[in-house]
């Protein structure tokens, strides 16, 4: 993006100036995201500045009033998130001045984001594209009644350090593009089960601590089964505790599964798209598709 992007924004009586969101206290960025009433614990925005980038708008006795991030796979693809502004500072330009800013250090990338209803007439206006829709199921874990079936001449197993290869490259065409740093990261934090045939992949999932409690995602699946048999570990461990999956699977038998888990649709937001190509795979895919993201910021 060509458009120079000017370091301060005059709003009513304040000035906004950018700042690194890698210089801003935790705690200041956690109040942020409390006054929007987004569940991002302290601890979350620390993951998320150590996989990606961004820039908070201050004000000019140094408030957090804005945020916006980006997460880079690659040289030409990254993920968008984290759009936050203070509630009365919504309507005035400041998303879309923190957006601009995002932009001008993705020159030339494709990229992806989940938007919120309140954003996406923003996002529309810096030429985005409606994809799909993400549904935000949640709430009290309980294990479903129904047995999962192992398919004959399947293992399910906790994944191991040396899986971790096999997991990048299965995720790869479902997510539409290699994300190896990211997943590894996922790694090191996540309760992980892979699906295996013999030595061949068929499905993978992780869960880990976010917000209210746990959110479950990537799941990666050649069928709506496999992914069903892989994410079962994580209800029956999590059972009781406070659950997410992000999906943009809306019928099914893994719909009717999240269902089945006590996670009703609490929320939806709309996956967007800049450039060709970027958008998630297809779920019925022969490769395999994503059946739950990891979030809603890193796709």
């Amino acid at each position: 993006m060509d458009l120079k992007i000017p370091d301060t924004l005059h709003v009513d009586a304040y000035q906004m100036r950018f700042a690194n969101v890698a210089d801003v206290d935790l705690e200041r960025l956690h109040a942020l995201s409390i006054a929007v009433g987004w569940p991002h614990r302290a601890e979350d925005w620390q993951y998320l500045r150590e996989l990606g980038h961004g820039f908070v708008a201050l004000d000019d006795i140094d408030r957090v009033m804005g945020s916006a991030m980006w997460f880079p796979h690659g040289e030409h693809f990254a993920t968008l998130g984290m759009l936050i502004t203070s509630p009365r500072l919504q309507t005035n330009g400041t998303a879309k001045w923190l957006m601009q800013r995002v932009l001008a250090e993705c020159p030339g990338m494709g990229l992806r984001l989940n938007a919120t209803r309140a954003a996406r007439r923003l996002y529309r206006s810096l030429d985005f594209v409606a994809q799909q829709t993400v549904f935000q199921c949640q709430g009290e874990a309980r294990k479903p009644l129904d047995a999962t079936d192992l398919p004959a001449g399947h293992e399910i197993r906790q994944l191991r350090p040396s899986d971790l290869d096999a997991v990048i490259a299965f995720d790869a065409p479902g997510f539409a593009f290699p994300r190896p740093v990211h997943l590894a990261k996922l790694f090191e934090s996540s309760l992980c089960y892979g699906l295996y045939r013999g030595e061949e992949l068929r499905a993978f999932s992780m869960s880990r601590a976010f917000g209210r409690g746990y959110v479950l995602g990537p799941i990666a699946a050649l069928s709506p089964e496999d992914a069903i048999v892989v994410a079962r570990p994580h209800v029956d461990a999590h059972a009781g505790h406070f659950l997410r999956i992000d999906t943009h699977v809306e019928a099914g038998p893994f719909a009717s599964f999240v269902q089945q888990c006590g996670l009703p649709v609490f929320d939806t937001v709309t996956t967007m798209t800049l450039g060709e190509g970027v958008d998630y795979g297809t779920v019925g895919d022969e490769k395999g598709a994503l059946y739950a993201l990891a979030s809603q910021s890193m796709g």
